[in-house]
């Protein structure tokens, strides 16, 4: 009798470990079909992950933004595999019925959506700097520092930063230091200058690379027109071979910095400054702004023609002139448009126009 009921009850044990075992195999595939099924997300949801956020924390935020429908059963399912993914802090593009495993992937692969700055050309370093320290996503290593300590952490002391930095749209993960972002302008400055100046036509009046990139720099701030830079960097190389002052108001307007008022004096232009081309011969000591490509590839290609001035149309664009007398015929044109606009403008705000 009593091995009877040993029996019966080893039976019992048994039927309950099957049905268990039953019920487990059952779960698991209901829960492996639910982690490769369809999300509920009817449209791409952007799913922003915090610093030190964890797995169950970020799946219960997509469940808050509709793409999980059960974020408890997802965590459960990894930990069933094993599963512990690693989600780096940033901006992640959820798409539409994306089923759990396709949003583990995403985290497992790093697919997060990269910030972006834009380097404007003609603007300077010094502008490159404040966008730096304005951004909220970029950890700031270098605020506060002084230039110089600026271009001794990336590398190189005593060089003077202006200019030296390609403009440029660079993508970034957040989180990325600001001394980052601004070693991948340098590089990319270093290798474009390299390349151009290998490439350089003959006979330039300048023996460096930096050289040209100083006026390269010039060119940038003198014309927004794309067709015009090799003709004006042309003009420039004239007078450098002729032992001509410059004489670019760019240059003035960078020496004069915080002075500038918006307007360029008379006596901005008698009063020397190492930027001053109106005082002083051959090229300044530094670029003025950083250039772009067109501009570095106008500065070592420059049109061979006889210019030696131009002036702004008042329209667009400038005039070119290979005489003093023709200069001064368009410039006196160039003034008197500009007092006629200005005139305009008066009558305009005098009748009560905005």
């Amino acid at each position: 009798m009593a091995e009877t009921v040993r029996r019966r009850g080893k039976a019992v044990v048994v039927a309950i470990l099957a049905l268990l075992l039953l019920a487990g195999a059952v779960g698991y595939a209901l829960l492996n079909e639910d982690f490769h099924s369809p999300g509920p997300a009817a449209t791409a949801v952007q799913l922003k992950v915090s610093p030190a956020e964890s797995i169950r924390a970020v799946l219960a935020s997509l469940a808050e933004l509709g793409a999980l429908a059960h974020p408890r059963e997802v965590e459960m399912y990894m930990r069933l595999r094993l599963r512990n993914p690693r989600v780096e802090i940033g901006t992640y593009e959820v798409p539409a019925h994306a089923s759990p495993a396709d949003i583990i992937q995403m985290f497992e692969q790093g697919r997060v959506e990269l910030d972006q700055i834009t380097v404007i050309p003609g603007t300077t370093f010094d502008d490159f700097r404040h966008e730096l320290d304005a951004r909220s996503d970029i950890v700031h290593t270098l605020r506060g520092k002084s230039d110089a300590q600026v271009m001794a952490a990336l590398g190189h002391p005593g060089e003077n930063p202006e200019g030296r930095f390609f403009p440029d749209t660079y993508f970034f993960a957040p989180g990325t230091s600001d001394l980052t972002i601004l070693k991948m302008a340098y590089d990319r400055m270093a290798a474009v200058l390299s390349k151009v100046w290998q490439g350089r036509s003959p006979g330039l009046p300048f023996d460096t690379p930096y050289q040209a990139l100083i006026l390269a720099s010039i060119v940038e701030k003198e014309t927004g027109v794309a067709d015009e830079r090799a003709r004006i960097a042309g003009v420039f190389v004239n007078r450098l071979r002729r032992g001509m002052r410059l004489q670019s108001d760019p240059t003035v307007i960078y020496g004069l910095g915080s002075k500038y008022d918006g307007t360029i004096h008379t006596r901005d232009l008698t009063t020397d400054t190492p930027y001053n081309s109106y005082t002083r011969s051959g090229l300044p000591p530094t670029p003025i702004s950083l250039p772009s490509l067109e501009s570095l590839l106008a500065a070592v290609h420059p049109d061979h023609t006889d210019d030696l001035y131009f002036v702004a149309t008042g329209k667009g664009g400038h005039h070119f002139s290979r005489t003093l007398a023709q200069h001064d015929a368009e410039l006196r044109v160039y003034l008197a448009r500009l007092r006629e606009q200005q005139q305009a403008l008066a009558r305009h705000q005098a009748a009560g126009n905005p």
